[in-house]
This record gives structure tokens, C-alpha cells and sequence, in this order.
């Protein structure tokens, strides 16, 4: 069945509620996980402080913040992405993305903008050294024996020594292994450079794509890319991402957009019909094979995701084409991955 997840975004949005609101709206539809945008360009709160609250507001649907990995530390990332991860009881993922503007360098002062292939390339190696940080930290490492004093078990912990391009870390992590051990790595792999990435590092890569053969091609390339880092493809998730007008009511979708279908516009591609047609849509192109599923961008947020749930999401289930209830607990669960072993408790030493 095909897996789904929804944007959050309502932009000069400040109150913590409207947020809540949208992802129990999304929880109950079993959404596998919801996405909010961020970035040092426009004003706003902060996407991962924001779903930091709504994890104890909500109980089973991921939640996935974008943290840019240009002009932010390393360790300060994963360790976020991590608390996250332990205040959602493993639900939490990582929606990587890069800051390319002088406008953005100007509001850290420490360098000046650098072109999107070198930051991308960055954000390679800061995706790489997270991973090596949240498995620093063995599974019961920590003892917590009150009787003998010890907190830790030091043969548990290890170093990193990573050396980027732009940084260097030692170790270990601030905060232990996560519950997911690795949580969840987003990537919007439509462009080259970002593509690259989400082949090598990615457990969900997110497509935008206006046709199935578009879609299917960005699909294949990105197996096959996988597959050239030494992954197993089937452990990538590829997801379509389109933006979504649901309008007023159930009309069919307007000329243009392919008998149901999206159509290209300046934001990307935009699917605007009724939540019936989204739903053929949604199955068709999972029944196809040319993706694993949909990241849908509500163009009115509060209206649009509620005749996604209430309606295109209702008629999947009723199908049978989509799940009526979480059969776990994790994000990784809700996406059929499984839980990264430890490199460092495999080799017993850096890595």
C-alpha cells in the first residue's frame, strides 16, 4: 500500500495549537508522517522547537522538521534530531536541506554563500558524521546504577574523529543512541545535487514529478544510484511530492491536469480537483510501481487536509488500499525499515 505523509506549513503561523491540530488531523487519517518547512529566508518559528511540542500532543504519526546543515553545527544538529526522536518516543525524522543565499550566510556572519554542488556536498558529509554520532552511544550504554555510582558504561561510548570539508568532530554524541537509532532522513531529491545525497544517506527521498514516466524515471535513477553507494534500493522510499487544491467541493479535476492528474506551476507540480479523483491518483500511480507513495503540500492548509483525510484517505481505506490503523509504534515501523544495527557495537571501535 502506498505511503503518505502531509505538510504543516501555514505560513505567519505562531501558535503552537494550529499545528497541533493539523497533525492529530493527520494522525487520524494514519498518515505516516508530516513535514514542516524551515528556513534561515523568511521569518517564522522554529520547525523543529514546533514539533517538539506537538510530539507529546500527538501519539503515533512521524514528525519530520527541515534543519538546514549550512551555517549550523554538526553535532548541534543530530543532537536536536536526536531529543526529538527521544521526546516522540521514535517517531522523528530529518528533512535535510541547504541554505544558499547571502542573505541566509549574512544572519550567521561566519561565511559567505557558496554554491548549492558544495553545499550539498556539505550536507553529504554533516548527514554522514549524524549517523556515526547516534550510534557513538550503544544500546545500554547507560547503567544508571545508583548502588555503585556509575552512570555509564565507558567501553560503550565511542569516538567519531570524522573531518569534513568545513568541520571536524570527535565525540561521542551529547544525547544516546535514539529509539530509532537512526531517525528517519529526508531529502528532497528532485535536483542533481540533492539527489546525489538522498541516494547515498536518504531512507525517504521526496520527487517532484508532474507525469508516472517523470516519476518513474526519478524513481529508477535513484535505485540505481543506491544501489551504486552499495545500498540495498528497497530500503529507500521514494516519494512523489505534489502540491494539493482540493477547491470547495467534489468537482473533477480542472482541464489541464491530466485527467486527474498534476501540472507544472512556479512551486512545483499542482494537482487541483475534487479528494475522489486524488485518490485514483494516489492508486494508480502506486499500482503502477512508479512510486512507493505521495508527500502532499495542502496549498490551504486546514481546508485542504481535512477532504485529504476526510475524503481522498477514507476512500483508500475503504478500498483497502491504505491502513485504518499504525501497526507500530516508530516512524521507521510506519515505513518498513528497519532499525539500523551499530557500527560501532559491530566492529567494536570507530568507524
Amino acid at each position: 500500500m502506498p505511503h503518505l505523509a502531509a505538510a504543516l506549513d501555514q505560513p505567519g503561523v505562531l501558535d503552537a495549537g494550529a499545528y497541533v491540530e493539523l497533525a492529530r488531523l493527520a494522525e487520524r487519517g494514519g498518515l505516516d508522517f508530516v513535514t514542516l518547512d524551515d528556513s534561515f529566508a523568511r521569518p517564522g518559528p522554529d520547525a523543529l522547537g514546533v514539533l517538539s511540542r506537538v510530539a507529546p500532543a500527538t501519539r503515533r504519526i512521524g514528525l519530520v522538521p527541515t534543519v538546514t546543515t549550512t551555517h549550523t553545527e554538526p553535532v548541534r544538529v543530530q543532537a536536536a534530531v536526536a531529543t526529538l526522536d527521544w521526546v516522540s518516543r521514535g517517531r522523528a525524522g530529518w528533512r535535510i536541506e541547504v541554505s544558499t543565499t547571502e542573505g541566509e550566510a549574512r544572519l550567521s556572519g561566519r561565511r559567505h554563500a557558496a554554491p548549492a554542488d558544495a553545499l550539498w556536498r556539505e550536507a553529504g558529509e554533516v548527514a554522514d558524521v549524524a549517523g556515526r554520532l547516534w550510534d557513538s552511544w550503544e544500546d545500554g550504554a547507560e547503567i544508571r546504577d545508583a548502588a555503585t555510582g556509575r552512570f555509564l558504561d565507558r567501553d560503550r561510548l565511542h569516538r567519531v574523529d570524522f573531518t569534513g570539508t568545513a568541520f571536524s568532530v570527535r565525540g561521542p554524541s551529547t544525547v544516546p543512541r535514539p529509539p530509532q537509532g537512526h531517525p528517519v532522513r529526508v531529502v528532497d531529491a528532485t535536483d542533481g545535487d540533492a539527489r546525489a545525497v538522498a541516494a547515498r544517506y536518504a531512507d525517504v527521498a521526496l520527487v517532484r514529478a508532474t507525469t508516472p514516466a517523470q516519476a518513474a524515471g526519478a524513481r529508477e535513477d535513484l535505485r540505481e544510484r543506491a544501489r551504486a553507494c552499495g545500498r540495498d534500493p528497497g530500503t529507500l522510499r521514494i516519494l512523489a511530492s505534489l502540491l494539493v487544491d482540493l477547491g470547495d467541493g467534489e468537482h473533477a479535476a480542472q482541464p489541464g491536469h491530466g485527467g486527474g492528474g498534476p501540472r507544472p506551476t512556479v512551486r512545483g507540480p499542482l494537482y487541483r480537483g475534487g479528494p475522489v479523483d486524488l485518490a485514483e491518483l494516489v492508486a494508480g500511480w502506486h499500482a503502477d510501481g512508479v512510486t512507493d507513495g505521495f508527500h502532499l503540500v495542502p496549498v490551504e492548509p486546514r481546508r485542504d487536509l481535512e477532504r485529504l483525510v476526510n475524503g481522498t484517505v477514507a476512500l483508500l481505506q475503504h478500498r483497502g488500499l491504505f491502513r485504518t490503523f499504525y501497526p507500530g509504534g516508530t516512524l521507521r515501523e510506519h515505513l518498513g525499515l528497519v532499525r539500523p544495527a551499530n557500527r560501532y557495537a559491530m566492529t567494536g571501535g570507530t568507524s
